[in-house]
């Protein structure tokens, strides 16, 4: 398919001469002769590429350039002009011109700059479909109500600039979570710079996070960049923020306050520009009230805060998960994709999962690998899931059933009493037939 071009000039001969040569490179030309008809032309026909002129009658070039990338930002627009100076380049170029053209057109440059704009644009596109790749494998996986919650959030909160503060147990994908707002942010471009506060010693905290000068710091004779200095204009991500110490946190607020910081040695004054995203397993109101974590620090990230559930509260999402680590797996052994049977997964969905949902990765990485067969049954599961608080009481697939049926059961009588026992009005609100509510609370159902 060739690249379709819309000439935009008044001049009949211009269109006429552009045309003729521009078709003769291989390229699909549509012409129009003013500012208005461009406009409806991009509408209908979305050419890959526009070469506007800068004069013409009713709206002139800098104005269709503006209306243009209103609803069509990524359109290459090339002006072409007669009356070309430096302010007129520099208002087209801040519009978002690709490039500026003066006639006499000399049509090698005008070959040159289409090609350079339609790499430019193809090479975009590129970027934005490895960024969607990027979002798709560190979002959240499943479709259960506590996920599609926490997914909301997201998606309500990552076009902003206002710092988020994560909460959840180890596991649950609090960095997946920070990742995704990130890539869906007005800061995708640049980079989100991960800062472990659990795992820098107390000592070097300072240095990590503000970069030292040439000479400063024992045994180092080059100047190194700080986490905040790194992530200029981009995310800066505090994870497990309840590990960093007192005498730190005061160090974390000043910056964030004063968006302002000197490398360790150095006399310089530095700015950044942050968005800043923390996380933390802890409960950092009781951090608060031990004297183990700043209040004023504390109120300053939890602009926005996000819960992420553990598994145990998502155990319907288990399923899907499963079928992506085995995925996964398979992929990265290069091996067949094996599946599980029904009875171990009703044990996986049952078992409470301490670890969360790293605990159910590694464990299926490690069946994939080490179960010969295709299928992974109940003998293949390690004992602590079949014995989960140990002394011998080893689960049934009896018991497996009935813990489900237990929390069917519960599940009904919320839904029913949300609905004023209305089994009808029930059946509806969560899609399911009558029958089966009143088979799962007499105990009845398959």
């Amino acid at each position: 398919m060739f690249p379709s071009i819309l000439i935009v000039d008044d001049e009949a001969s211009i269109l006429q001469s552009l045309s003729g040569l521009l078709t003769d490179e291989g390229f699909e030309i549509i012409t129009a002769s003013n500012g208005y008809e461009a406009l409806k032309i991009i509408d209908s026909e979305s050419p890959d590429l526009v070469l506007l002129d800068i004069w013409m009658p009713g709206i002139d070039g800098i104005e269709t350039l503006k209306e243009i990338k209103k609803n069509h930002t990524t359109l290459p627009v090339i002006i072409i002009t007669g009356h070309g100076n430096v302010e007129t380049a520099v208002k087209a170029t801040k519009l978002g011109a690709f490039d500026l053209i003066e006639k006499p057109l000399n049509i090698d440059k005008v070959i040159v700059s289409i090609n350079n704009a339609l790499n430019f644009r193809r090479l975009e596109e590129e970027n934005r479909y490895l960024r969607k790749k990027i979002i798709e494998r560190h979002s959240i996986s499943g479709s259960s109500a506590p996920v599609q919650a926490l997914n909301f959030q997201i998606a309500t909160v990552a076009p902003t600039e206002s710092w988020v503060l994560i909460k959840g147990e180890n596991g649950t994908g609090k960095e997946l979570v920070a990742r995704t707002i990130h890539q869906l942010s007005p800061r995708a471009e640049a980079p989100m710079i991960d800062v472990n506060c659990a795992a820098i010693p107390e000592t070097l905290i300072e240095n990590e996070l503000f970069g030292h000068e040439k000479g400063a710091v024992s045994g180092s004779n080059v100047k190194m960049r700080g986490k905040f200095e790194l992530a200029h204009s981009g995310t800066i991500f505090l994870d497990e923020i309840g590990d960093m110490s007192l005498a730190t946190q005061a160090k974390i607020l000043r910056v964030l306050d004063e968006k302002k910081f000197q490398r360790v040695g150095g006399g310089r004054v530095l700015t950044t520009d942050v968005r800043v995203i923390a996380a933390t397993n802890k409960d950092l109101e009781t951090e608060i009230e031990n004297g183990r974590f700043r209040e004023d620090l504390y109120y300053r990230l939890n602009v926005v805060p996000i819960e992420v559930p553990p598994l145990r509260e998502r155990a319907e999402d288990i399923p899907t998960l499963v079928d992506i680590f085995l995925g996964e797996a398979a992929a990265n052994n290069r091996e067949k994709c094996k599946t599980i049977d029904s009875d171990a997964m009703e044990i996986l969905k049952v078992y409470p999962w301490p670890g969360n949902v790293r605990e159910l990765k590694n464990l299926i990485e490690r069946l994939a690998i080490m179960v010969n067969d295709e299928i992974i049954g109940v003998a293949d599961l390690p004992a602590n899931l079949l014995d989960p608080k140990g002394g011998g009481n080893l689960f049934s697939i009896a018991d497996l059933q009935q813990a489900r049926t237990a929390f069917e059961s519960e599940y009904i009588r919320k839904q029913l009493a949300a609905h004023e026992n209305d089994i009808d009005k029930t059946a509806q609100a969560i899609g399911v037939e009558p029958g089966y509510i009143t088979a799962v609370l007499k105990g009845t159902r398959d």
